[in-house]
């Protein structure tokens, strides 16, 4: 029980984000809103950067962001994202169903080099540097979809485009 309280929420929010990103408009995935915005398809990619970093949390006690390549090449089609997506996902829900208590409270550290970003309990890592932050990105696929006028799924209930 314990377990399930930690990791709680985890899959509802990965389904949830799944269904942001199955709205993406093939036609529009190099658009972004400002200049200092991130294109459709980097922000998407980015939200798959960050399955990759959840799946590291269960894979390795630490994650050093200097080891990661700087700028990834955005996927330009959507059935690319959904793919990766959707490997990504397949392999953190098998790590969260072999995890254990023991391993959710492991410390785990976030580092780039000899600096140490974060150190916390395993589980904790996941709920802040994992889910919290792929959530917000979400939420910005979200203004993205406004804005191109393409109907936003409901994630908490239904949203303005669905029916009440």
């Amino acid at each position: 029980m314990v377990k399930q309280l930690i990791i709680g929420d985890a899959l509802q929010e990965l389904v949830a984000t799944r269904r942001v990103l199955e709205r993406l408009p093939d036609e529009h995935m190099t658009w972004k809103p400002h200049e200092k915005s991130m294109t459709l398809c980097g922000l998407a990619t980015h939200l798959i950067n960050l399955l990759n970093w959840q799946v590291a949390i269960f894979q390795s006690i630490d994650f050093d962001l200097s080891t990661v390549q700087v700028r990834r090449e955005p996927l330009e089609r959507l059935a690319d994202v959904l793919e990766e997506f959707d490997a990504n996902v397949s392999k953190l829900e098998k790590l969260l169903a072999d995890c254990d208590e023991k391993s959710l409270g492991e410390e785990w550290t976030l580092r780039h080099g000899d600096h140490i970003i974060l150190r916390q309990p395993r589980a904790i890592a996941l709920r802040t540097f994992g889910l919290s932050h792929m959530v917000h990105h979400r939420a910005q696929l979200g203004v993205y979809l406004r804005l191109l006028d393409v109907p936003v799924p409901g994630l908490y209930g239904p949203s303005g485009d669905e029916e009440r």
